[in-house]
Order: C-alpha cells, then structure tokens, then sequence
C-alpha cells in the first residue's frame, strides 16, 4: 500500500457489488470529491451486478468496458458486509483488473485502488491485497479521507475540513461522560402501569400516554437483526435475542432488521438468491413467534419492497405492528432495492397506507434521509418530510412519526442540524390538528460512528445531547429515540451492546440536561445562526411547496408524487438509478457550505431557490 498522488486529470469511479446496499459513504466521497473539483463517476446497477462475481469474463468484458468508456484512473470499490466476503470480492476484482492488464503496472488506465468497508474487512485486505492503496474504515475526517486519497491540501474547500465549537464541546461532554462511566448503573424503566402493557392490545399511543403521564424517559427504540448463512441458525439466534432484550427491560421498541429477501420475496422458495444481511424471516409463523418472543417491547418491522400493502397487513396481524414505516420514492428501481419502477412504487406505498390509516397505527415517513443519502440539499431535506406528513394526513393518518437522521452527511456541523430539524419540526407540526399528531424520533446517522468503540461511544453520547437540543425548553421531547448502537461502525449489535447503548442515551440526556439547568451550557435554544438558518430554510420549504401546490392540480397522488421528483423539485444529484428518467433531479449540484448542504452553480456559488425553480423549468 502507498499513496499516489491525484491530479486534475484523474477520474474517480466509485464501485460497489449489487449485493451490498450500502451506498451512503460512496455518495459522501463522490460529494468530497466534487467539492475539490476532482470529476467521479458511480456505478451504475448495470455495474453493480457485474461486480458480484467479477471472475467472471462476461462481467470482466463489463468493468473493462465502464473503465475505458469513463477514462476512470481511480477506482474506488465498497463493501460492508461479511468480512472474508469483502476480501475475496476485492481480490476478485483486482485479479480480473490485473488479468485484463488494466493496472498502471501493467499498461493499464487504473494508477490507484482504494478499498472501504468495515474494520476486519480492512484489515484483511491490508494484508492480503498489496494492490490496494488505502482502506477506509468509515470513521475518518474529511480531511483525513482526502489526504489518504491523495488529493492535494490546496484543492480542499475549508467548509470541509472546517468545525465549530459546538460540535467540540458536545464532543468532550461524551467523552467525559464515557470516562466516568455513570451511565452502567442506569437501570430499565418501569412502563407495566397502564391497561394492555404487553399484550394485543398494547399500542404506541398508549406507552407514550403513560410515559407522559409519569415523566418517564423517551421510549428507546433499536434496530435487531443478525444474519448468518443458515437460515435456520439466524432465526433461532434472533429469536433468543428478541428473549435477552425483553428479559433485561432496557428496549422498549424492537425494529426487526429483516432481510432484503423478506422484504422483496417473502413466502416464496428463495433457493441460492443472495440475501444482503438481516434476518431471514419467511412465514407468518416466524413473525407471530417475534412478537411472542419480544413481550412486552412493541415490535415493528420493515415494510416490504413488493406486495407492499399485503405484507403491511401480515405485519399488523403478527407483530400487532407498533408502527408502519414507508418510503415512498424509495426501496424501488431507483436505489436497486426493489423490483418496482417509481410510478409503481408509488401506487403500491398509497395503497398500503390507505391500509395503514384504516387501522389506526402511526406512521412513519422513511424519507428525508434517502435523498440527504444521495446528495440533497437541507431545503429539499425538509420539504420531503413535509410532504410525506401532508399525504399521511390527506390518507387519513392520525399519528405521523417524524424520523430525523441527524449527521447526514456525517461532516454536517450541529448547528445546521439543530436549524434543519427545527424547520422541519414547524412546518409539519402546522398540520396537527385534533385528528393528526407528530411524534418526533430523532437518530444518530449511520455512517456517523467510529470503528473505535470508545469514541463511537463517546459519539453516541454526543448526539444524544444534539437531539436534547432540538427542543430545549421541551421536556418532553424527544418522545420516541432511535438509539443507533455504538457498534454501528464497526460490528453488528447484539443485546449486550443495545442494552449499553440505551443506557449511554439515557444517561447522557439526563446529564446533558442537568448541565443546562446549572447554566454551564449555552441554552441553544436562543442561539442566532441557528434561528437565522431556520428562518432560511423555513422559507425556502415555502417557496417550493408553493410551486409544487400551484403547479399541479393533485400533487399528493400518485402522480403527483411523481411528477415532483421528475420535475426537478427535489435535487438529487447522487441518484444511482434511473437517472435518465429523472434528469430533472440529477441536473443540479450541491455543495457542503459552512456545514449544511446547499445547491450551487457550476462555480460553486448558492443558488436562492427561487432561481433554481425558475431553473427547472429551462
């Protein structure tokens, strides 16, 4: 391994396996890139698949064709699932580079490869695939990740590398509060005091009374869902782990993480289709024994990529589901997750949450995220959540869970944060009424975390206080928290690592809180360039649903759902898929500016969002 030192005349080409889903950190670096002026290119699904088994020649004849066709000098490749896996993928490819002589070396384009994924994956390809430059382990600085890129110190925009000292101090306070380590003598709450705790009937709603009721803290809800080869091995492990959370008390909302194949294929034979990671769950007998498993945690579950309103409807029949989460736009062609093209997508999330609101259970937009995933700007970040809100109470939605993924893109600062999730939080709370409410559930954003475990620790702490500081003088806010387990970066959480994840957030809430009220923190509440950003983003949210409502005659249908991302109101300028059908969304360019993410020209300046509207339609 060594540095090579890139030039203005490199191409990037950024490259992951169809078989891994994890396409955020591509989308940051392709964004870092860009920001320095280097030109980059990501695989396509065409790609991707081919990149599943690059041994092959039909798929070799593929990657030499993307390579030579793009002029791509740098090639960067992804993998973030099992570790002897993403070693033998890489080494695959680079064999098949080296076979097709593609390697400077060799008198080949291909002067640098870079690897990413996680820390055992890293280390094994350190040691067993000299070819590769550098690794990436995911936790690395902006500037760190470019220097070990080789891109030139003058060549990198200070808002990349810049940090304000907000983000420092919350920083040192999870550190500190990790140091001491108070947070393991906090114990689970008591939440048994109210009619159907744990039973059939036993609903959101009704925790979330009860917790109000006694001031309890936020209801924690985790993400659980191991993976192994064996379908029947992973089952029994989850099925014991759903047991050791509901024994030790600290969770208090299980999200079963369910494989791609129960989402996209369930009930059916899946014979050799590659899974992707999660658990492996394929009858309603298997999803009837979860919730028999988890009592007295609520329990949800991931909505389906196919038949989406039926396997809606097994969820509330076996899991009597806490809530129902939908994507809309997303978990389809667009992003290789699904079979179905965006119009269809859309049809099929309408119809399952028409199902949805006749039962009475929240519902959560799986939204904003996906587009900061692939380069959104801030505005567009809020608009999406509020028309996601705007359709779920035109369906009949009663109770709209508001997810917000803060650090997303990671090396966004905490003030933008706290700006972004403060216009979102007005805009939608101006459609509550006595028949529509909204909870909010703030997380930790997933590529956030350290491979470290001290500091993702520390990490974790830390955002924590970034969601206190959302609503300060409220609380009880956040009512509901989605505790990302300090192992994100660097191995799946079991129950011990959940449990001590919950027991960091809560601690930290409670401390974070006592520090306010002594006085030793600024009450961010009354900060000015907070309030200044939100004024900003308030209004720009404005201006677009005020074009998207006049220009079209039903924009919360089908097809006007549609036609709002073809029409270029929501940028997405990293989009993997279908770019082609939604030019309109991938012509504009966004730039990480002072922390938050803006649309810009070709020279790097904001563009107002009024001229980027009237730009749209050129």
């Amino acid at each position: 391994m060594g540095t090579v030192r890139i030039t203005r005349s490199d191409c990037f080409g950024l490259a992951r396996p169809a078989v891994d889903a994890h396409t955020l950190g591509l989308t940051s670096l392709a964004q870092m890139l860009s920001d320095c002026g280097y030109p980059c290119l990501m695989s396509d699904s065409e790609l991707s698949t081919c990149l599943n088994a690059p041994e092959a020649p039909e798929n070799l004849d593929g990657i030499s064709r993307w390579i030579m066709d793009h002029r791509i000098t740098v090639l960067g490749f992804s993998y973030r699932l099992d570790p002897q896996d993403g070693v033998r993928a890489i080494a695959r490819l680079v064999n098949g580079l080296k076979t097709r002589r593609l390697l400077k070396a060799l008198g080949g384009p291909i002067r640098a490869i870079f690897f990413a994924g996680l820390p055992k994956t890293c280390d094994l390809v350190r040691d067993l695939v000299p070819e590769v430059n550098a690794v990436f382990m995911g936790d690395e600085t902006a500037a760190e990740t470019l220097e070990r890129l080789g891109v030139e110190a003058s060549a990198i925009p200070k808002e990349l590398t810049g940090g304000v000292r907000y983000d420092e101090d919350r920083l040192a306070f999870g550190r500190e509060l990790i140091r001491k380590g108070d947070y393991l003598a906090v114990k689970p709450v008591n939440r048994s005091g109210y009619r159907g705790f744990g039973t059939r009937q036993d609903t959101l709603v009704a925790r979330l009374k009860h917790g109000a009721l006694h001031h309890l803290p936020p209801l924690m809800r985790a993400h659980v869902g191991p993976y192994l080869p064996d379908r029947d091995a992973a089952i029994r492990l989850f099925m014991q782990w759903c047991k050791e959370l509901a024994g030790k008390g600290f969770l208090d909302i299980l999200s079963v993480g369910t494989s791609q194949l129960t989402q996209s294929n369930f009930g059916e034979q899946w014979g050799e289709k590659p899974n992707g990671g999660g658990v492996p769950l394929n009858s309603k007998q298997e999803f009837e024994a979860v919730w028999q498993a988890a009592r007295p945690m609520l329990v949800r579950a991931y909505a389906g990529t196919r038949d989406v309103a039926a396997l809606a409807k097994m969820n509330e029949e076996t899991l009597n589901i806490a809530w129902h989460a939908l994507s809309f736009w997303w978990f389809c062609r667009i992003d290789g997750r699904g079979p179905y093209s965006v119009r269809e997508n859309l049809s099929q999330h309408l119809e399952a949450l028409r199902y949805i609101a006749s039962t009475g259970k929240p519902f959560e937009a799986n939204v904003p995220h996906h587009f900061a995933f692939r380069g959104a700007d801030d505005v567009t970040y809020v608009v999406s959540a509020v028309i996601a809100a705007k359709v779920a109470k035109k369906m009949g939605v009663r109770q709209f869970v508001l997810q917000n993924m803060l650090n997303t893109p990671k090396y966004t600062w905490g003030v933008q944060d706290l700006a972004k999730s403060r216009a979102m939080l007005k805009l939608v709370r101006e459609l509550e009424d006595d028949r529509f409410r909204v909870i909010l559930q703030p997380r930790g954003g997933l590529d956030y975390f350290s491979h470290d475990i001290d500091t993702a620790k520390s990490q974790l702490a830390a955002v924590t206080a970034l969601m206190d500081d959302i609503e300060p003088d409220n609380p009880s806010s956040p009512e509901v928290i989605h505790v990302v387990s300090y192992s994100e970066g660097s191995h799946l959480a079991d129950p011990p690592t959940i449990n001590e994840s919950i027991q960091i957030t809560r601690h930290a809430l409670t401390e974070y809180r006592k520090l306010r009220e002594k006085g030793d923190l600024n009450n961010m509440g009354e900060d000015p360039d907070v309030a200044s950003r939100v004024a900003e983003l308030v209004a720009g949210a404005r201006t677009v649903m005020s074009a998207i409502e006049t220009t079209m005659p039903d924009p919360y249908g089908v097809e006007g759902l549609y036609r709002i991302l073809a029409q270029g109101f929501l940028p997405v300028p990293y989009l993997w898929e279908c770019q082609e059908e939604f030019h309109k969304a991938c012509q504009w360019q966004t730039r990480l500016i002072r922390g938050g993410v803006q649309v810009v020209d070709d020279k790097g300046i904001p563009i107002r969002v009024e001229e980027r509207l009237i730009g749209r339609k050129e």
